[in-house]
């Protein structure tokens, strides 16, 4: 398995309603050095229905300015309707949406 299929087998095991950091991605994939490559792996994402890359972003709950597939308020929307909520300046509660994966 290469790199990419490594970091999208990681986010499609994020569940509906949480989000990990591009660093827990990387860290999944065997790499904690790899938060770039896994922003770019998702900026390529060949599957976006099946590989869920809105769920993927930053430590303290930023979302993608580059996001892939329509910016950042689709990446919003798309976690809004996942339930996940947002503070007032727009990021991610990550205290009670950060995806804790059993490992």
């Amino acid at each position: 398995m290469n790199t990419f299929e490594k970091i999208y087998e990681a986010v499609k095991l994020i569940p509906r309603g949480k989000v990990a950091s591009y660093g827990q991605i990387a860290m999944l994939a065997g790499n904690p050095r790899w938060s770039r490559v896994v922003g770019y792996a998702l900026h390529v994402n060949p599957d976006p229905d099946g590989i869920p890359c809105y769920r993927v972003v930053t430590k303290d709950g930023g979302l993608s300015e580059a996001f892939a597939f329509g910016g950042i308020n689709v990446q919003r929307e798309l976690l809004l309707r996942d339930g996940v909520e947002f503070t007032p300046d727009g990021r991610v509660v990550m205290e009670k949406f950060r995806w804790q994966p059993n490992l």
